[in-house]
């Protein structure tokens, strides 16, 4: 149950710095709102580098929770990752 609790929360925390991420990128590099970036990251095809530029932020969740001997919240980090990677693949297929 506790190993359960632990990639729950390293999942979550990756979700987290995936969004902060993304985030941070659209407010520091764009001169446009966070909604009108949205909408021309859709219309011109980049959404998914847009996330992966955000994940960029998990590297730090994940090597810090290793640093930290929390291996389980890291694998959590990681599995997010990837759900991060395969939503990239979805839009640069579809």
């Amino acid at each position: 149950m506790i190993i359960k609790k632990e990639l729950t929360i390293g999942f979550l925390v990756g979700i987290i710095a995936n969004t902060l991420g993304t985030l941070a990128y659209i407010v520091l590099f764009s001169d446009l709102s966070i909604s009108e970036t949205y909408q021309a990251a859709v219309s011109q095809g980049h959404v998914g580098s847009l996330l992966a530029l955000g994940a960029i932020l998990n590297l730090i969740a994940f090597f810090g929770f290793l640093r930290i001997k929390r291996d389980n919240r890291a694998k959590g980090v990681l599995i997010a990752t990837i759900l991060t990677a395969l939503l990239i693949l979805y839009y640069k297929v579809f």
